[in-house]
């Protein structure tokens, strides 16, 4: 892990209120100047990018922000277009929406709308990313596995994820999908990396200090195999249950706070108390 996160995120587990008091989004528009700061709406891993668009433009501008401008990607010549790498560059905040996590990857790894996203994150904008959002944050992330299902060693596909945090995997509708069996998975092959699962309408606000705080609903949790004992991951018997011992578990709700560099929770009066910054 990096002795920094390269910039402020919100990760959202997905699902997050949008009729009601939306308090996840609210924190989103919240976090920037809402007169002057543009919102840029990621609509990449979406097929219905023109609805999610409306939708999400609808509810930021009843939240108050001015401006509010759309971020379509529908192939990899899109990702070398100057006109967007431009709306990058002018943004105060980037929200991804949901969808399929590769779609992101497949079309912005490598190309110039990649290296403008990643110093977007280093230079102050404020990431933001909901369900499929979300997983593709970390270096590694989720693709796919077995929803409400005992772990299996080798039935996770993983893949490399934009990398705004780096040495965590993180999954979403955690509880709501019965997904720690694939976390667990996850951390087995890669015991040096923190997992990070988050349930509907929660989010994990995120500072460059590695500090975390979260938001929401339900719960975030925070698997750590660094001094598992034991494990039976490997390629024989591929469909194996999972076997390992020794595996941390931190479960937090809203107002908790984990630091992700050392991978600890902590209860500090003079940390940042993120319930301040609306």
């Amino acid at each position: 892990m990096a002795e920094k996160i390269k910039g402020d995120l919100i990760i959202i587990g997905g699902a997050e209120d949008k009729e009601g008091d939306k308090d996840i989004l609210k924190k989103v528009c919240n976090s920037i100047n809402k007169e002057e700061d543009i919102i840029l709406i990621a609509t990449i891993a979406t097929e219905y990018p023109k609805e999610a668009l409306e939708k999400y433009t609808k509810i930021f501008k009843g939240l108050g922000v001015k401006n509010v401008k759309g971020l379509n990607i529908k192939d990899r010549e899109d990702s070398l277009n100057k006109e967007n790498i431009k709306l990058i560059k002018e943004a105060s905040l980037i929200f991804f929406t949901g969808g399929d996590q590769l779609r992101i990857t497949s079309l912005v790894g490598g190309t110039s709308i990649y290296d403008a996203l990643k110093s977007a994150s280093e230079n102050g904008c404020i990431i933001v990313g909901t369900s499929a959002g979300a997983s593709v944050m970390s270096d590694t992330m989720v693709v796919n596995g077995d929803d409400d299902e005992s772990p299996r060693k080798c039935t996770l596909k993983m893949a490399p994820g934009l990398g705004f945090v780096e040495g965590v995997m993180i999954d979403q509708h955690f509880a709501q999908r019965g997904r720690i069996g694939r976390l667990l998975t996850g951390i087995a092959q890669n015991p040096e990396i923190l997992g990070i699962g988050i349930d509907e309408d929660t989010a994990l606000v995120v500072r460059d200090n590695g500090d975390a705080q979260v938001v929401g609903n339900g719960a975030v949790y925070f698997l750590d195999a660094r001094n598992i004992t034991y494990s039976n991951v490997s390629e024989q018997n591929y469909d194996e249950v999972l076997s390992m011992f020794n595996v941390n578990l931190h479960v937090l709700k809203e107002g908790d706070k984990f630091n992700l560099l050392s991978k600890m929770p902590f209860e500090e009066e003079n940390s940042k108390d993120e319930s301040n910054r609306d």
